[in-house]
């Protein structure tokens, strides 16, 4: 007899076991860190087929190839802090920044690779959004961490790119000052971390400014107040701090010594454990210098600390503390002694910043920051020689006091010798202040990957003060300004790319002003390894609107017919509270990479109008030209927006690496600049300007240029060159910069022995030429233990300062670098 069929019979216990694994399964699933992106290369096109491994220690622990799309998936059961490597044919690999991902995180990470390039870039300056450098239509420079690892501060580094002339009055501590295309040195803004730290007004000492804790920087020449407001009239200058990255923690040391008394120590701890990474920095720097009474020593302190709570939302803290003290010897070269005198300085930068990113579309930040900035200096005791004077006229009598015989030549064949007075006014301490507190905002979409739109709101709360017992004059001012920013970009089949948008800065002290900018680049030939392959043509149009700085408020006619209680002359002659200084700029380039990119050319054209800058207007002028009658024992004198200039020139840059240990870089840059208006009691054409009576015939601009002549200390020709060798062990490096004469004024008006002109020279190439070079190696011992040199002004040149300040001459630094522990 046949059996009968019978269903399969399932047990309860099987049952239970299935759907155990089933929700096992799940759990896994629903618990995997997910890691996506796309692949593009540096024009944004899509990179089909690349490898790309989700790395977290020394483990692979999941990959994926990128699609036809670029776009890839890797899922892990793992979490924690991960990188992402990248690899595919032709192009260059990549290792992305160290991120957090948990296991119930959707990350998004894109990745951007070089074709086989120097090196890979991208900027955040020129656009607010991380950008590869090839796709920007702005002038931009990258320094990058490792060009500052043995450095003193960020002086030589500023001079490595096209349109720029950095001066610093003095030695090291003594004052650094950057021009830009021809821009003014409170022109530049300049950001730590994100937050604004220039003084009110735009001031900023680069000259105090330690590597320590400096994980490169951007330099975007042009006005950019589209993003930045305020002060971005010829540049924006972009200081980031570094991020610990690795799971053991690094602990560096660098000690050295040099001549001049000099020494300098630096320690850093950097790390990161799961959802925290974090960086601290502290070093200390002395020195003599080579003239007396010019001691300086800093310290610096920075600290950058960072929390996932999210893999796509973080948090973070920056701080950045410097203190510094340096004598004020003055210009040595005119009196022949130093004044006795000391400045301090405090400044602390600090932000916090919550940022968020949904679903790699809408990216979210809000950043508070602080500026801190004190300032004191004092004279001593009274310098040089006391003279008095009878007093005439009905007037009191008065005490002058002169430095030593000396014999001041200009570069441009001129002299005069005699004995200059020093402007002393007493030995009571001054003091100032510059304090802002800002919030900013930003909210940036993606709407398809060839088109993103940004906005953005600025608050600032600003605050000054400025005392001066001597005068007894003490001033406050406060001011409340607001900016919001609207800007898109985008890109034509990963060819043509664009950006657009405009800004409304409302300032407390000069009302509204708007600041419109468009970019415009094309690349006709994409980057590729055979010859021409790579052609860029790049546009850019912007404007600038810098706020006047506390001094000039204090200076302005309107504040000083004020506080004389002049204020019914303020209704009939209708005058304004000093305005916002102009800038606006036009410029065009290409960019060649030829030999596959191995040899890369850079040239361009600029042209930039400063309009509404200041001038010094004296009670004679004011009654004259502009019918202004004020009283010529209360007003001696004020500032007025009506100076204009302009500035054009060429920048041209060059790098070329023939291999992967050698790369050699230059630029030079052409700049022709020219006063074309002001009112100043140096410029107006009515005889007024001074003169030396050693040269009779030639009109001079004591404390302002001249119609028709150059702004003071804009050589027009500027460069620089770098030679670097790097092998495993060993590198060396040979870096110069030179410019070539430049108009200025010695500021000795009325002030030699007999109460003259005679150390006041002719302004036109007043200034000396110079050709700095320096040279830099280091030798690594192990991978604990590397030893390096520095030497710089090979040349002993003493003329690199504006005339009257000796620059240091040559100089030598060595020391050790240790590392411990590390991945």
């Amino acid at each position: 007899m046949q059996a009968s069929a019978r269903p399969f019979a399932v047990s309860p216990l099987f049952r239970l076991l299935v759907a155990f694994a089933l929700f096992a399964f799940a759990s896994t699933s629903s618990r995997a860190v997910i890691v996506r992106g796309t692949v593009t290369d540096p024009l944004g096109a899509a990179v089909p087929g690349a490898r790309v491994q989700l790395i977290q220690g020394k483990s692979v622990a999941g990959s994926a190839l990128s699609g036809s799309d670029g776009s890839f998936e890797i899922r892990s059961t793992g979490s924690g802090r991960f990188v992402l490597l990248t690899s595919s044919p032709t192009f260059t690999s990549g290792i992305s920044q160290s991120f957090y991902g948990g296991r119930t995180d959707i990350v998004s990470r894109n990745v951007t690779l070089e074709v086989a390039s120097v090196t890979a870039q991208v900027t955040v300056t020129a656009t607010g959004i991380p950008t590869p450098i090839q796709q920007a239509s702005s002038a931009i420079n990258l320094i990058p961490f490792s060009a500052l690892q043995t450095r003193v501060g960020v002086m030589d580094d500023l001079r490595q790119s096209p349109g720029v002339n950095f001066v610093q009055s003095g030695q090291y501590g003594g004052v650094g000052s950057l021009f830009v295309r021809g821009g003014n040195s409170d022109a530049n803004k300049v950001m730590i971390d994100g937050v604004t730290s220039e003084d009110i007004g735009g001031r900023f000492d680069f000259g105090t400014v330690s590597s320590t804790a400096l994980d490169g920087f951007e330099l975007y020449r042009g006005p950019n107040s589209v993003l930045y407001g305020s002060d971005a009239g010829a540049s924006v200058v972009n200081f980031t701090t570094p991020r610990g990255a690795t799971s053991r923690p690094i602990l560096n040391y660098s000690g050295d010594a040099g001549n001049f008394h000099t020494w300098r120590n630096e320690v850093t701890l950097s790390g990161a454990r799961r959802r925290l990474d974090y960086y601290g920095a502290f070093s200390r720097f002395d020195t003599s210098n080579s003239i007396p009474m010019d001691r300086y020593h800093s310290s610096t302190s920075a600290g950058n600390l960072g929390y996932n709570i999210t893999a796509n939302t973080s948090l973070r803290f920056t701080i950045r503390n410097g203190v510094s003290a340096t004598g004020l010897p003055g210009a040595y070269s005119f009196y022949g002694i130093p004044n006795p005198g000391k400045q301090s300085d405090q400044d602390l930068y600090s932000g916090a910043t919550l940022e968020n990113r949904w679903r790699d579309r809408w990216h979210n930040l809000v950043r508070y920051g602080i500026a801190r900035k004190r300032e004191q200096a004092v004279t001593f005791y009274a310098p040089g020689e006391a003279v008095d004077y009878p007093g005439f006229g009905g007037f009191p009598g008065y005490t002058l006091y002169f430095g030593n015989i000396v014999t001041i030549d200009g570069a441009n064949g001129t002299s005069g010798t005699g004995r200059a007075s020093f402007l002393f006014a007493g030995t009571a301490p001054t003091d100032q202040s510059s304090l802002r507190d800002e919030l900013y905002y930003q909210s940036d979409f993606t709407f398809s990957p060839h088109f993103i739109g940004l906005f953005g709101f600025r608050y600032e709360d600003e605050r000054g003060s400025y005392n001066n017992p001597n005068f007894f004059e003490s001033q406050v001012v406060k001011r409340t300004n607001y900016q919001y920013t609207l800007q898109f970009q985008g890109d034509i089949k990963n060819r043509i790319f664009y950006s657009f948008g405009g800004a409304i800065e409302r300032n407390n002290l000069y009302g509204t002003a708007g600041t419109p900018r468009f970019g415009l680049a094309w690349v006709p030939v994409r980057p590729g390894n055979g010859l021409f392959h790579g052609t860029r043509i790049r546009a850019n149009a912007s404007t600038g609107v810098q706020e006047p700085s506390l001094s000039v408020e204090f200076s302005s006619l309107y504040k000083e017919l004020q506080d004389a209680d002049l204020t019914d002359l303020i209704e009939a002659y209708h005058v304004r509270p000093i305005q916002a200084l102009r800038s606006r700029t036009f410029d065009v380039g290409v960019d060649q990479n030829i030999l596959g990119q191995a040899l890369v050319l850079k040239a361009g054209y600029f042209h930039n109008q400063f309009s509404h800058q200041l001038d010094y207007i004296d009670n004679g002028t004011l009654r004259t030209v502009f019918g202004i009658n004020t009283p010529t024992s209360i007003i001696f004198g004020a500032l007025l927006n009506t100076l204009a200039y302009r500035a054009q020139g060429f920048e041209g840059e060059l790098q070329f690496a023939p291999t992967h240990r050698i790369l050699l870089r230059g630029g030079y840059t052409y700049l022709a600049s020219l006063v074309e208006q002001s009112y100043s009691t140096d410029a107006i054409a009515n005889g007024t300007a001074a003169v030396n009576p050693n040269y009779p015939d030639t009109p001079i601009g004591a404390s302002y240029p001249l119609v028709g002549q150059r702004p003071f200390r804009r050589p027009p020709q500027t460069g620089f060159f770098a030679a670097q060798y790097t092998s495993n062990k060993f590198s060396a490096a040979l870096k110069g910069a030179f410019a070539s004469r430049a108009d200025d004024s010695t500021f000795l008006s009325y002030s030699d022995f007999n109460g003259g002109n005679t150390l006041l020279l002719p302004n036109r190439n007043l200034d000396f030429g110079y050709a700095k070079l320096d040279a830099y190696g280091t030798y690594a011992f192990t991978h604990h233990v590397t030893a390096f040199a520095e030497l710089g002004n090979l040349l002993s040149q003493q003329h690199i300062g504006p005339i009257g300040y000796p620059s240091l001459p040559f100089t030598f630094r060595t020391g050790l670098k240790v590392r411990l522990g590390g991945d």
